[in-house]
């Protein structure tokens, strides 16, 4: 394929300076741009840095001038080897920026050593920034044809607002499609995922169209199944579209394939089901425009024997036969692929294509699911994740974008919990939020009734397709009863004005750490169970923007300071501002980011970073909903933690939204009283006392970011919410109007939060994380407040009566409790499980999920 006509070439490429055979004096300016002479308004430093480079003996030059610019774009592809290259290396992704001066836009090539500033999100599109290092690089198959290329820069902060009026110098890089400045590749990849399409050469323009039927002869599944081997040429087929996959990038560089992409569709007729495989450059020119349910005439199509490892979805009526001895494959050649998609009302009745059957089931009826298990669901969201992503393999550059996501179908006071990975659906995956009416299809029930809390929740497969409000209209699911069902309720809610309560965003601990260190041993895949504290550092430095890993460290817990919700909110933007001011950003902090943090660290740990935490909402099968529980203390003084009544919790749950989004009730003012008196907001103890001064190394990752917080949602600022969410895109979008601040919305859970230190079990390095106490009244059995305490040997009793007299403790009451059982814990070995979290721009939380004491590892 790489040699196909119009294709690009391979080297600095097709859009670089593109300036015309210069005379020896190199008297012109290069780029195509000629400056007139009095021509008004300010000079471009871009052209000036040209002519700096043009004039220059060497290759590179250091600009007699750095000015900022600012970052337009930041865009992503695979470079393929160079032909010195014998060995083939892992995936090497490149990046070009556009930048502007105020003058042109420039698209320029970045040196692969600065792409970690990408990777940690440091370079970024919106933020200002000074190349003091630049380079041309030419390709040598075309006359006069360079690219420059950014060798060091240092990055800054980001603007409020940027111009996108001004012209590129060079014409070349405003052509459609937008292609690389170097390499064979023809296109561009999302920024953060391989799965989503991205850019200008993913098509949605393909149409039903009528079809004359009379002189054609179409072959049915299963005769094609029986004769397929000896046949040269096939008829043509007509078939229902079943599932669609999400795409597959397979590209490598040492592959000359210029569109190397996947995808499978299953199709059916009356006879059977089979997989139908797209390859290549047919899924930019029809993924877009092929949907679930479409009827399809293909001709000039290729079959082979199917490949055995693959599991085919179940079809959608079990009558039909399920064809797992031959795949169908589609090709832009070889031969080239006529793919035809039929109107419904051509449709006739004898053809006797399969209808669409969907699984849709309530969450009332979700926990009667078994595990594994595929079903649809139907909802409004209620709470709304901020995107993360996951290594696919250690030691590669390659991730999966996902989101937790709550569902109400108000059948349950509780939601569908699912973790939504990227389905291929940017579009959709991008501009969800609280409110919007939602449908996900093909999901796995994942299920573990002997954990404690119980795990249960829902996952997309790769076929899951996702539907929002705007998309509903003309869908089949329309007609199924617990879709009418559904919009019935939801009808009821908005009649009344009742939908409210909704959260987006934040810091999201899921699944739950088992009760056991067995327990959870089993339910990971790593090579190394438990990581040195000596280690973390590293395990910190690997990971990349928005990636979150879980680790076990072993260690002793030495200090607990509470950190109260209104002293967080209070310095929030003071530390914030004094981050900024000291965060390194220069080409040098690729390489010492992470030295950084830890300055920053030191210097921000007891500025009370701003906090938040709603309760999640787990199935943990603890006491009915009219029981207290009695925190046992160390010296057997019970706290009484009652639940609410019957009714407050009727009213709490009237909107039939989970309880995780009422807030908890006041206490009275004389039960906050008597409990400051007793509080103490830090214990630490005597053998940190002892060795705080003898450390080899300290690490501070205590701090809770703003992003962190989980907000209360508005639909009125929905646009900018769900961008403060969303993963940094690949292109500056400019705002509407004054944006406002993070910090101005509400938090949806502000309890505060705690600062522990660990220290290593030899004594010489210890790490300062943040634990999060998850706390409501209306629902005490949701609360996470149990991670600690039970750790802490508190014993739990829950009575069948609650009295009216019972106060729920205040949140400063609780936390003194948690500081006193700490004292049990001094010189204790314990197992502490972490969340470690890059939010980019050297921002990195580190969170304690749980602690497992000796007698409750096994």
């Amino acid at each position: 394929m790489s040699g196909e006509p119009g294709q690009p070439q391979a080297g600095p490429s097709h859009a670089g300076l593109d300036w015309p055979n210069p005379p020896r004096e190199r008297a012109g300016v290069p780029g195509g741009v000629i400056r007139r002479a009095g021509a008004p308004g300010p000079r471009s430093w871009i052209q000036k840095v040209l002519e700096q480079i043009t004039g220059s003996p060497r290759q590179w030059v250091t600009p007699s001038e750095v000015v900022p610019v600012t970052v337009l774009a930041v865009q992503r592809y695979l470079l393929e080897d160079e032909p010195r290259d014998t060995v083939p290396k892992p995936p090497l992704y490149c990046y070009d920026v556009t930048i502007s001066d105020g003058v042109y836009q420039e698209k320029c090539y970045l040196d692969p050593s600065l792409n970690s500033l990408v990777n940690q999100n440091i370079l970024k599109v919106g933020i200002e920034m000074k190349i003091s290092r630049v380079s041309c690089l030419y390709n040598e198959k075309r006359v006069g044809q360079g690219i420059l290329c950014i060798d060091n820069v240092h990055c800054g902060e980001t603007l409020d607002a940027i111009s996108l009026e001004t012209p590129f110098r060079n014409r070349a890089h405003e052509e459609k499609p937008e292609r690389p400045l170097r390499g064979g590749k023809s296109h561009y990849l999302a920024l953060w995922n391989n799965e989503d399409p991205y850019g200008d050469i993913w098509l949605t323009n393909k149409q039903p169209e009528e079809y004359n039927f009379n002189d054609i002869k179409i072959i049915s599944l299963s005769h094609l199944e029986m004769t397929w081997a000896n046949r040269r040429n096939f008829p043509a087929l007509l078939v229902r579209i079943l599932y669609k996959s999400k795409l597959r990038y397979y590209g490598k560089p040492d592959k000359k394939m210029i569109e190397p992409y996947q995808t499978f569709l299953e199709v059916a007729d009356s006879s059977g089901t089979v997989s139908v495989i797209m390859w290549n450059a047919l899924c930019p020119e029809w993924y877009k425009s092929l949907r679930v349910g479409l009827v399809l005439l293909l001709q000039d199509y290729s079959v082979k024997k199917s490949y055995p490892f693959r599991m085919q979805p179940l079809p959608v009526d079990p009558q039909i036969k399920l064809i797992s001895t031959m795949e169908i494959c589609l090709n832009l050649r070889d031969p080239p692929t006529n793919i035809i998609i039929i109107p419904e009302k051509q449709v006739k009745p004898e053809w006797r294509l399969p209808k669409l059957n969907h699984r849709f089931i309530t969450r009332s009826e979700l926990d009667d699911m078994p595990d594994n298990s595929i079903c649809d669901v139907i909802g409004m969201l209620a709470f709304v994740g901020r995107v993360q992503r996951s290594k696919k393999k250690e030691n590669r550059e390659d991730f999966w974008s996902y989101r937790w996501i709550h569902i109400a179908d108000g059948t349950s006071d509780l939601p569908f919990i699912v973790e939504l990975f990227s389905t291929s659906q940017p579009e959709i995956f991008e501009n969800i939020y609280p409110m919007t009416y939602f449908v996900c299809t093909q999901l796995k029930v994942v299920r573990n009734d002997a954990q404690v809390p119980k795990l249960l929740y829902l996952t997309t497969t790769n076929e899951s397709r996702v539907f929002i409000t705007e998309g509903h209209r003309g869908q089949p699911y329309t007609y199924d009863t617990k879709v009418k069902n559904f919009i019935q309720w939801i009808r009821t809610k908005n009649n009344s004005g009742e939908v409210k309560n909704t959260v987006i965003g934040g810091y999201y601990p899921y699944p739950p750490v088992p009760e056991t260190f067995s327990k959870y041993s089993s339910s990971i895949k790593v090579e190394s169970l438990l990581t040195a504290i000596s280690e973390v550092r590293k395990e910190i430095e690997d990971l990349q923007y928005r990636e979150q890993k879980r680790i076990a460290i072993q260690g002793i817990i030495t200090v607990i300071k509470y950190i109260p919700h209104s002293c967080a909110t209070e310095s929030a933007s003071a530390s914030e501002t004094l981050r900024n001011a000291n965060q390194p950003s220069t080409s040098q902090a690729a390489r010492e980011q992470n030295h950084s943090q830890e300055r920053d660290g030191k210097q921000h740990r007891d500025d009370g970073p701003a906090n938040s935490q709603y309760c999640q909402t787990t199935s943990t099968g603890l006491s009915p909903s009219k029981k207290r529980r009695i925190l046992q203390g160390p010296n057997n003084k019970p706290v009484a933690v009652p639940q609410p009544e019957a009714s407050a919790q009727a009213k709490g749950n009237r909107h039939g939204m989970p309880s995780i989004f009422q807030r908890p009730e006041n206490t009275s003012a004389n039960s906050t009283g008597k409990a400051r008196k007793t509080i103490t907001d830090k214990w630490e103890s005597q053998l940190w006392k002892e060795k705080k001064f003898d450390l080899i190394d300290h690490l501070h990752y205590s701090r809770v970011y703003p992003e962190s917080i989980p907000r209360k949602f508005s639909l009125e600022h929905r646009k900018f919410l769900t961008q403060q969410y969303n993963s940094q895109p690949a292109k500056y979008i400019p705002p509407e109007g004054r944006p406002p601040k993070l910090d101005e919305f509400k938090s949806a859970r502000s309890l505060g939060h705690f600062e522990v230190t660990i220290l290593g079990l030899n004594h010489e390095i210890a790490i300062d994380v943040a634990f999060l106490p998850m706390y409501c009244a209306e629902d005490v059995r949701t609360s996470q407040i149990d991670t600690l305490l039970t750790c802490m040997n508190y014993s739990c009793v829950y009575p069948t009566e609650v009295t009216g007299n019972d106060r729920l403790p205040s949140p400063r009451a609780l936390a003194g409790d948690i500081i006193k059982a700490a004292t049990q814990l001094d010189r204790v070995h314990i197992i502490g499980i972490l969340d470690i979290c890059n939010l980019g721009n050297n921002k990195v939380e580190v969170y304690l999920q749980k602690i497992y004491c000796p007698e409750n590892t096994s």
